[in-house]
């Protein structure tokens, strides 16, 4: 017997995919590509497969789901898209496939159909076709489209640039804070140090959890992909010749490829893990203990640039020595982070420099007042 909380959910989900189907078939209309068309057709016609299993149920208990139409929502969008290009179409339902994508996994009426794997494929499908979208592209996607976005410029040396930034700048604010609150060189050395060692392991264990994670997260979404090509190998099929038609690939030739792929499930699983995933299933994302020790010795090479003068004098020099040469670091990282934003070299090394000795000017000033209250 259904409930009334029943014929809510059965209502809301046949909305959603009268909706979906609408969408999709508005963009069929407005696509010149006569393969990214079909596709499109495709994908509403898997919606409309869904509304009817929804839509059954509201029979089965006595609900007459017949009055129910596209909503307001979608026909505004559709209007937009049809008067400001299929992009906006296209970017707005990748973001519903997205948020949707697991909407039917708790749902037991779902269960022992294609319900599930439909929803997660046409998310991953959406999400391929949204990058070709212009108004879905990003500036760093759209550089390395155009060829512009140098190697250098990449997540190694951000990492790398970051990393030492962050110990540069927290050690100088500390180094100084203590140096205003006492004249002793032990103690700020110690202090140094002692922030040196917390902040370069603090950064290593945050990196092996990020990366560590990361490779859970993968390990998981290729653990569902597999059980999923084993459960509907047929749909899997049909959704790797549609990622192939999505490419430019003709249908009869995308469905004999899928076809290929799937006969080996070995292959299969590879291909769609990186077809479907976007994950390298030989990477997957890096090594999280290659990640911490770099993140360590980056962190500390900056750090370690405040407090080397305390090693070898005292006084009134070496606060000027420890803000000199941690100013030279700081023009240094400054000048790096341009060849990341592609920004004026001089104006990045400045600022850069400005904004760490104000922090460092910022701490010498609390730390002396403190100490003098101490005191």
């Amino acid at each position: 017997m259904s409930t009334s909380d029943d014929l809510d959910r059965y209502r809301g989900n046949l909305q959603d995919e009268i909706d979906g189907a609408a969408m999709y078939r508005a963009l069929a209309d407005m696509e010149s590509d006569p393969s990214l068309a079909e596709l499109y057709r495709r994908l509403a016609a898997t919606e409309e497969r869904h509304g009817n299993l929804w839509r059954d149920r509201l029979l089965e208990a006595g609900e007459d789901p017949g009055g129910m139409a596209v909503s307001r929502r979608a026909r505004i969008l559709i209007w937009l898209a049809r008067r400001m290009g299929s992009g906006v179409l296209v970017s707005t339902i990748a973001r519903d496939e997205q948020t949707g994508q697991f909407m039917y996994d708790d749902q037991s009426e779902t269960e022992g159909t294609s319900l599930r794997a439909d929803e997660r494929s046409h998310a991953r499908l959406m999400a391929v076709l949204a990058q070709d979208n212009p108004i879905a592209v990003t500036g760093p996607m759209l550089a390395r489209l155009e060829g512009r976005h140098s190697a250098i410029g990449g997540n190694a040396l951000r990492a790398a640039v970051l990393g030492a930034n962050d110990g540069l700048v927290s050690n100088l604010a500390l180094v100084m804070g203590i140096a205003g609150a006492t004249s002793d060189r032990t103690t700020v050395l110690l202090a140094g140090l002692a922030g040196l060692l917390a902040g370069a392991i603090s950064m290593a264990l945050g990196e092996w959890i990020s990366v560590q994670s990361s490779r859970e997260l993968y390990e998981r979404q290729i653990a569902t992909e597999q059980s999923e090509i084993e459960e509907f190998p047929e749909e899997e099929a049909a959704e790797l010749a549609l990622i192939y038609q999505a490419k430019g690939v003709p249908a009869e030739q995308a469905a004999a490829l899928a076809a290929a792929v799937m006969a080996d499930p070995v292959k299969a699983l590879d291909t769609l893990s990186r077809e479907e995933l976007g994950i390298d299933p030989d990477d997957l994302g890096g090594s999280p203990w290659e990640a911490a020790i770099s993140s360590f010795f980056l962190f500390a090479l900056g750090a370690i640039l405040p407090v080397l003068p305390y090693f070898f004098t005292s006084g009134a020099t070496v606060i000027a020595a420890s803000l000199l040469l941690s100013g030279i670091g700081l023009l240094a990282l400054g000048a790096a982070i341009s060849l990341i934003t592609g920004k004026s070299t001089i104006r990045s090394a400045v600022r850069q420099a400005a904004f760490g000795i104000a922090a460092a000017g910022v701490t010498y000033a609390i730390g002396s007042l403190l100490g003098v209250a101490v005191s």
